[in-house]
């Protein structure tokens, strides 16, 4: 009964959502994405406050409302039962005297160690006082918390705050706030210029500094942004993540998420390796980490753009969405600890139409052909038995085109996008994207999420992990697949979907 109550509600929200764009018309200007969120109108960037409480998944932003580029920075707020079908709510935070909100996180305290309420929804983010930022003052971030009552529908600052002063540091933000049981007590990983800086706390309000991680070590191209920390399961043993988003300075420029894997053990962050690695090698997947209150599962997501040109991206009411909701796991590759994405499997409930394809060998799949044009989003999963160069090539009636694909040579994915459309808003945009192949096995699968101004590949289940965007004349609606050799193609699955919204 259970089970039936939660797909009845599941239908009605659809429901609600498909009448919701056919009254408004919002979510069909062009390049809208329609299987990610994207406010409706305004600016938004980094995911914050995400956390799963009562069925639903929160997830607040950095949104400004007023005008579609960056500027004074709110906390947007948007709900989903299933992190494919969102609703867009009011504003959750504001600027208030000690600044403007920046990136945080949220917890639900259980056990009620703030003194708000048992459950409460508590909000931990960085009160960024632009007025001494113009005098050049080195103490403009500070720590400040907020809760709420009634499931995020409404917010009341708490009146302490700071909870956490600066301490003379110009960069000293993004608090990701996390319940540590061995200890008893809440775990701060907050950003401070160029490394990572742990506190912990009984009560969400006052604070200790345990330690520092992260100076020497990593990529410091830029600016430490919107770290996170949690613990994955790998054959039963506990492994803990620790995520590092820099800007500039990811491995295709610009904006991009580092990951380190060790120990932790309530004070000090010890690594198992120190060489970079990248939860995501695109361009454009940035400020990403995971859901509070979801229990061993880890759920990511990220903010889908790039420094470099998030501004100047051809939309004109709205900018910026995020990724699409992904599934974190760890394996051992290569005597080394490597994190895995994969998009939920939530997204396949879009699924409008379905041509599969199994056991085919040949160097072009035409898809289109007997699959029909792409009239919108689709997913697309293919297997190899031997992996091989190939180029999955996805374009218009006008010329413009976007290729994703592997190159045996340098054993790297790629997506070109070179071609893609308009590209003149940054000299940058046009560069070849690689990945590099961390999987040694002679097989391959494949997976590609199409929207209509994005491609999300994963490649040998979700070890090499690569997102772009992009602004075609017109949508994309032919999709083939080619090679210079044979594919011996055992099981390929297109779907088309249907709008989110």
């Amino acid at each position: 009964m259970i089970v039936k109550a939660q797909w009845l509600l599941l239908a009605a929200f659809v429901v609600f959502f498909q009448s919701s764009r056919s009254q408004t018309g919002v979510y069909v200007d062009k390049h809208r994405p329609q299987i990610h969120f994207s406010p409706k109108k305004g600016w938004m960037n980094d995911p914050n406050g995400m956390v799963y409480f009562n069925g639903k998944y929160h997830l607040f932003y950095q949104h400004n409302p007023d005008k579609p580029v960056w500027g004074p920075m709110h906390w947007g707020h948007a709900v989903s039962i299933d992190l494919v079908h969102w609703e867009e709510l009011p504003i959750a935070l504001y600027p208030d005297a000690l600044g403007t909100i920046f990136s945080g996180s949220a917890v639900i305290d259980k056990n009620n160690t703030a003194g708000f309420g048992t459950n409460a929804m508590v909000a931990i983010y960085t009160s960024h006082n632009h007025a001494i930022e113009k005098d050049g003052f080195d103490k403009i971030e500070t720590q400040s918390i907020a809760y709420s009552l009634d499931e995020g529908k409404t917010w009341t600052k708490y009146k302490g705050n700071p909870v956490l002063p600066n301490p003379g540091i110009r960069d000293f933000r993004d608090p990701k706030v996390s319940w540590y049981e061995p200890s008893k007590k809440w775990i701060m990983t907050l950003a401070v210029t160029d490394h990572i800086d742990f506190y912990s706390s009984p009560d969400l309000k006052n604070w200790t500094k345990e330690s520092e991680f992260g100076k020497d070590l990593g990529a410091h191209g830029g600016v430490w942004e919107c770290p996170d920390l949690f613990p994955l399961l790998y054959n039963g043993e506990e492994v803990w993540v620790l995520i590092v988003n820099i800007n500039p300075g990811g491995p295709n420029g610009g904006s991009a998420a580092q990951y380190f894997t060790g120990k932790f053990d309530g004070r000090v962050f010890t690594p198992n390796e120190t060489d970079t690695k990248w939860i995501d090698y695109g361009p454009d997947d940035y400020a990403g980490i995971t859901w509070s209150n979801t229990g061993d599962r880890k759920i990511f997501l990220g903010w889908m753009s790039n420094w470099l040109y998030a501004n100047v991206v051809p939309t004109e009411k709205w900018r910026s969405a995020n990724t699409i909701a992904r599934d974190l796991g760890i394996v051992r590759a290569g005597g080394r600890y490597l994190v895995t994405s994969k998009p939920v499997k939530a997204l396949q409930q879009l699924t409008a139409t379905t041509y599969t394809l199994k056991n085919k060998a040949g160097k072009s799949f035409d898809i289109t052909s007997t699959a029909g044009k792409l009239k919108g989003p689709a997913l697309l999963t293919f297997d190899m038995e031997e992996l091989k160069s190939f180029n999955i090539e996805l374009s218009n009636s006008n010329g413009e085109k976007i290729i994703a694909g592997y190159d045996k040579a340098t054993n790297n994915y790629f997506i070109d996008r070179s071609s893609s459309g308009k590209t003149d808003f940054h000299k940058e945009f046009t560069n070849k994207l690689t990945a590099p192949r961390l999987s040694s096995n002679k097989n391959a699968d494949i997976i590609l999420v199409i929207d209509d101004a994005s491609v999300e590949l994963f490649a040998d289940s979700g070890l090499s992990v690569m997102t772009a965007i992009f602004f075609p004349e017109s949508n994309y609606t032919d999709l083939h697949i080619k090679s210079t050799e044979k594919l011996a193609i055992k099981n390929l699955v297109f779907n088309h979907l249907n709008s989110a919204w």
